[in-house]
């Protein structure tokens, strides 16, 4: 069975820093896309960053500039580094892979259980 351990989010004074990372375990097989999503109360859970296997990255562009995703494929972990973080960037954030493992061969989505980042003064 596939798990996704997010870590790293916490309580930020804007313009502060986080690292948020994301280690997948158990039998994979490949790993297409990783990345993190978010979601605000009571707003839709978005897109924050991508990267294929290749390294190809995406972005939102509220977070163009600030954040930086990147990935170890050898460890099957991901990690988002924020800078100059806003309140506005205050949500659940969800690491999420577009995998195949033991249990299902077809590529799937599987997800992390959320950390919070909350930015505050």
């Amino acid at each position: 069975q596939v798990q996704l351990v997010e870590s790293g989010g916490g309580l930020v004074q804007p313009g502060g820093s986080l690292r948020l990372s994301c280690a997948a375990s158990g039998t994979i097989f490949s790993i297409r896309i990783m990345g993190w999503y978010r979601q605000a109360p009571g707003k839709e859970r978005e897109l924050v960053a991508s990267i294929g296997s290749g390294g190809s990255t995406e972005y939102v562009d509220s977070v163009k500039g600030r954040f930086t995703i990147f990935r170890d494929n050898a460890d099957n972990t991901v990690y988002l580094q924020m800078n100059r973080l806003k309140p506005e960037d205050t949500a659940v954030y969800y690491c999420h892979a577009d995998l195949s493992d033991y249990s299902d061969s077809r590529f799937h989505d599987s997800w992390g259980q959320g950390t919070q980042v909350t930015v505050s003064s």
